[in-house]
């Protein structure tokens, strides 16, 4: 794992800006963590929201704050005058997300020109306990704000 750099100002009300827009990010009660350049991280405390019916963390839940956390992740490391738009990604759900809350952590691998590609690894939190719960890999496309 490599140590990341801090977001500017700039960057980070960007992002806190466009993650209050998200509507899906709302109705479950995520919230922004750490935003590094190049490194995003979501929280997302649990509820009846975003529960299976075996008291887990649902599955559609951790794969879209992984999906976010990458997205964010790889807006850092563009201008202001670019979005990103997820074009496709795989997600491993290796062991039942039980626990307070999860921390999605969205790390850019590779950012080109056009695309970029990320790691997403999802963690569950009880107290200071803390379980690697999902794994997965996103491909994004820059596209032009607007």
């Amino acid at each position: 794992m490599t140590q990341q750099t801090a977001a500017n100002d700039a960057t980070r009300r960007r992002i806190a800006e466009s993650f209050a827009r998200q509507g899906l990010m709302q109705h479950f009660g995520a919230r922004l963590g750490y935003i590094g350049h190049g490194e995003v991280h979501i929280h997302l405390p649990i509820s009846p929201n975003v529960t299976q019916q075996h008291g887990y963390f649902h599955g559609g839940a951790t794969g879209a704050i992984a999906d976010s956390a990458g997205g964010y992740a790889a807006l850092t490391m563009l201008d202001h005058g670019s979005e990103v738009l997820t074009v496709e990604y795989k997600i491993n759900l290796i062991a039942p997300a039980a626990g307070e809350e999860l921390k999605a952590i969205g790390t850019v691998v590779k950012a080109g020109r056009i695309l970029t590609v990320c790691r997403l690894d999802v963690y569950a939190q009880s107290g200071n306990e803390q379980k690697h719960i999902a794994t997965g890999q996103q491909t994004l496309i820059r596209a032009d704000a607007g």
